[in-house]
Formats: C-alpha cells, sequence, structure tokens
C-alpha cells in the first residue's frame, strides 16, 4: 500500500498517513497490530493525536426499502503528542483489542461479503483528517468455525452474510449492529424451513449463538420466523454435529410449541454454562420480512471437510475485492 494523500484539511503541504496492518485474518476479542507510516510535509507540524477507527459497512431496513452506510462501532488513539519534521519519515507501532463481537469476514481464507476497515484520523495543529482506510480480515473464534463445520456437515449451505443495524432483545449484544450469516436448508429440514440465519455474540465468557429459522408457509397459513438462544463456554469440547443438531432439533420444537412470539426470561447470556436453549424473543426483527446482504452469488458446500466456501462461475472472490474497493473509495470521496 502507498501513501494515499496529502491530507486534505491540512491543504497542500501537509504530512501525509499510510496504516499498514500486520498480515493474518485477526480474532474476534484478539489483537490487531500494525504501524502507522507519516510523512512530513514542507514545514514542521505538531501532531495532536493518531486515532485509528474501525468501520463496518451496515445494512439498515426502513419503511421505504433498505439502505446501507458506514458505522465506526471503536475508536483507539494510538500516539500523538509529538513534531513531525519537515520530509520527516516517521512510524508509529501499535497493538489494539479487537471487540469480541466484531463480526467475520472470511471462512477457510475466503471472504463472506462483510466489509470492515481501519481509518486512521490525524490531527494536526486542531486539524483533523481521516486519511487512510484500510480492509480488515477476520477469521471465526474456535467455537464459531467448528459451529459453521457442523451446520456444513449437516447439509445447510451458504446463502449469504450481512451487517444489520439493530438490537437482538434479551442477548449480550455489544455493538450498534449484528452480523447475520443465512444458510439454506439441509435437505432433511427443507420441508420445515426456507432459510437459517446465525448470529454470533461472542464475551470473554463464552460465546452465545443465536438460530432463527423462517417458517414455510403452507397454502393457507403464512410462514414467520422462530428464534433462539444457546450458549457454549470458548473451550468447549464438544461433538459438535451432534450438538449443533440437537439445536436445530431445538429451534423447530420451540417453533412449533410456542409460535413466533415466544419468549424466556432475559438475564445473563452466561448464566448455567450454557449446553441448553434458552430462548428469548426478537423484539426488533419479526415486523418485517428479511433482505440479505451483499449480492455475492456465493455457495457453501458441505462435505467432509464441514463448511467450505465454493465459487460459483469463478467469481466470488474478485467480486468480494470489487465491493470493498468501492465501498472505501466512496468512503474517502465523502470526505474530499
Amino acid at each position: 500500500m502507498v501513501f494515499k494523500r496529502l491530507l486534505g484539511s491540512l491543504g497542500v503541504g501537509g504530512p501525509t498517513v499510510d496504516t499498514v496492518l500486520d498480515p493474518g485474518a485477526a480474532l474476534p476479542g484478539g489483537a490487531l497490530s500494525g504501524q502507522v507510516h507519516l510523512r512530513g510535509g514542507n514545514a514542521d507540524f505538531g501532531i495532536d493525536h493518531i486515532t485509528l477507527e474501525l468501520v463496518a459497512r451496515v445494512e439498515t431496513e426502513h419503511e421505504h426499502g433498505e439502505s446501507e452506510g458506514a458505522v465506526v462501532f471503536e475508536r483507539f488513539t494510538v500516539g500523538g503528542g509529538f513534531r513531525l519534521g519537515e520530509g520527516e519519515h516517521r512510524s508509529v507501532p501499535f497493538r489494539i483489542g479487537l471487540p469480541w463481537q466484531t463480526p467475520v469476514t472470511e471462512l477457510h481464507g475466503q471472504p463472506l461479503g462483510i466489509v470492515l476497515g481501519v481509518r486512521t484520523e490525524l490531527a494536526v495543529a486542531g486539524a483533523k483528517d481521516k486519511g487512510d482506510l484500510d480492509p480488515l480480515a477476520v477469521r471465526p473464534l474456535p467455537a464459531q468455525e467448528a459451529i459453521l463445520e457442523a451446520l456444513g456437515q449437516l447439509g445447510f449451505g451458504f446463502k449469504s452474510a450481512d451487517l444489520e443495524l439493530g438490537h437482538i432483545g434479551g442477548t449480550g449484544q455489544q455493538l450498534p449492529f449484528y452480523q447475520e450469516i443465512e444458510l439454506t436448508p439441509a435437505p432433511q429440514y427443507a420441508h420445515q424451513l426456507n432459510e437459517l440465519e446465525v448470529t454470533f455474540l461472542a464475551g470473554p465468557g463464552g460465546l452465545e449463538i443465536v438460530l432463527e429459522a423462517d417458517k414455510r408457509g403452507g397454502l393457507f397459513t403464512a410462514g414467520h420466523d422462530a428464534l433462539t438462544r444457546f450458549t457454549v463456554p470458548h473451550d468447549a469440547a464438544q461433538d459438535w454435529s451432534t450438538l449443533v443438531e440437537g439445536w436445530i432439533g431445538q429451534l423447530l420444537e420451540h417453533r412449533a410449541s410456542h409460535g413466533a412470539h415466544a419468549s424466556c426470561g432475559h438475564g445473563d447470556p452466561y448464566a448455567g454454562g450454557g449446553h441448553g436453549g434458552h430462548y428469548s424473543h426478537h423484539d426488533d426483527h419479526h415486523g418485517a420480512p428479511h433482505r440479505s446482504g451483499p449480492g455475492m452469488g456465493t455457495a457453501i458446500a458441505a462435505g467432509a471437510a464441514g463448511l467450505a466456501v465454493g465459487v460459483v462461475g469463478g467469481m466470488v472472490a474478485a467480486e468480494v475485492v470489487d465491493e470493498i474497493g468501492d465501498f472505501f473509495e466512496g468512503d474517502e470521496e465523502d470526505e474530499d
């Protein structure tokens, strides 16, 4: 990556900034490290602060349809309080902790269509400029990956993934949005549901899994959604396929017994150590039909290796890269 541009707020001759993340995908709740490279302008400048923002492309549903935009979900000040000499090159290393509920952007190294970025804000002599925006790759936690693998082994297939603005009631959600991974049903469940949506809400004490299934409507009956919640510790040693198959059974049973509007107590989502089914009503999520995220034409192939991203027409990776590039370029143009 090269130095992006002169910092527009500082005028011609101001310093430039380029943030370089260390190679490899990060983990939710894990460390993100790298360096902010500064290059001095045509005079000395006082650097007040260097701030990194975590940015996500998020969808929102409203009465007129659906729209998307950038949401900043965390900020870190990683340096500042020094003078940058004329033409001086200086690198500021950083190591920050990602939020536990940072969305997952890839599985087995293949992109899911989720767009995250790290944006660098440089404050110089009271002026601020967001001068650099870099893609952020996040891989799943071991338990998240194991659950997706188990779903793949059961025959579920990947449909899409997106970030939705809003809150899932009765959960430990911390961010202003949540990630949905939408799966096509396994053949043995195809007569009972149209799709399965999976949301992971991680925390220091464990992983909360929200499963949502839309009901197939019959000739004279309308479909509806049912939602259940489960928890597991991070270090759980499980027969994941059996466990997840049990969750699906509980989800379908819960829907059949209680309908779309049943709920259980809200409380600590990690109470009880979490192998049982903790049910909660998704207050904000049933009012409107779901819309999937970016149309990636992606398929998940289930096999001995579990859930693995397959490529339709050889175009998935290229399309994801294009969408990420377009998102970043549009963001920077808006700030010019």
